[in-house]
């Protein structure tokens, strides 16, 4: 049986996720216009309230994820967030699975929460490999604020635990992985932004094999480098396009991983973001992802994926009426 070139199975995969991404575009302005003629005077704050945190206008990013990695953002005090974060399956299978939108796929279900400035804490849990993961992020130097720094710099770490049966592992701590991040980021003008990370992950087990003498010799190591790029340009005041790029550092004896590329749009609203995009990363936790990817995109090896994000401010509601009463109050001045 002939293969398919790689390039037209990225130009169906393409036309698939073009088309999901029209059907939600299409659905939140239909419930945008149908907000505006219920409420016909609350058009210019709609607008005026569009970037996510409310009150900080010019973030780098819009949401703490871009596709397969965290960002700079961290959300303000006091805010809850949601997320659920979707990987189908890889579409080389054609039509048999429908390029992989029924084949096996993952999910995760994050919850986060920003206890005091610029600190996020958070849990999830992942279907593969029934992963609960525990995370923290801190933003110690910032672009936006009352004392603005060059460039946005923010640390990332999480813990992952393995909750397959015992008979998976030998020790208790096998179950156990580590993932570490430094962020560094700059929105170069109004509509560009870029990250560049440098990661570290940690696994207590990697398998192993016996040689030809008799020793037990380790697959891979222990510790993984791995360094990642990131960018997102606006198109308009809700529409982004994005990408992701990440590569492998360390050398394993065998299964070195492959480098992740993603590129899809982004919808931020007030209070969500919504990604869709199109990449070889399958894993969603981090140190997963720059360990075990065995997807090769030059061989068409990659898979649709999205991620919703919601904010929840305790104090939304007056969070609201007082920027609307900045609003109003500007204008008096101006008069």
């Amino acid at each position: 049986m002939k293969k398919m070139n790689p390039m037209i199975k990225y130009i169906k995969a393409s036309t698939i996720l073009l088309f999901l991404t029209c059907m939600i575009s299409g659905a939140y302005a239909q419930e945008t216009e149908e907000k505006k003629k219920e409420n016909p005077d609350e058009e210019v704050q709609t607008l005026y309230i569009h970037s996510r945190p409310l009150q900080r206008v010019g973030n780098t990013f819009e949401s703490t994820w871009l596709i397969d990695n965290q960002t700079v953002l961290v959300p303000l005090r006091k805010t809850f967030q949601f997320d659920i974060l979707h990987r189908f399956g890889t579409v080389n299978n054609g039509y048999s699975d429908f390029w992989g939108l029924y084949a096996p796929s993952n999910i995760r279900l994050g919850f986060a929460y920003t206890p005091i400035n610029n600190l996020m804490v958070g849990f999830g849990f992942t279907k593969f490999n029934l992963l609960w993961d525990f995370n923290a992020k801190y933003a110690i130097m910032k672009e936006q604020g009352p004392n603005p720094k060059p460039v946005s710099v923010t640390y990332f770490v999480n813990m992952a635990v393995d909750t397959r049966p015992a008979e998976n592992f030998t020790y208790g701590s096998d179950r156990w992985s580590y993932f570490h991040q430094i962020m560094l980021a700059k929105k170069l003008n109004r509509d560009l932004s870029v990250q560049g990370s440098l990661n570290f992950s940690h696994f207590n087990a990697v398998e192993a094999f016996i040689d030809s003498d008799g020793d037990k010799q380790a697959m891979m190591r222990n510790d993984h480098f791995s360094f990642t790029l990131l960018g997102r340009y606006k198109v308009s005041d809700a529409l982004s396009f994005i990408g992701n790029y990440d590569q492998p550092i360390t050398q394993h004896p065998t299964n070195n991983p492959n480098p992740n590329i993603s590129l899809g749009l982004e919808l931020a609203t007030p209070l969500h973001a919504f990604q869709v995009f199109v990449g070889n990363y399958q894993w969603i936790i981090p140190q997963y992802n720059n360990v075990f990817n065995n997807n090769n995109f030059v061989d068409g090896q990659f898979l649709i994926g999205f991620n919703i994000t919601r904010l929840l401010d305790v104090k939304e509601e007056n969070l609201k009426e007082m920027v609307f009463k900045e609003k109003k109050g500007s204008k008096k001045n101006k008069k």
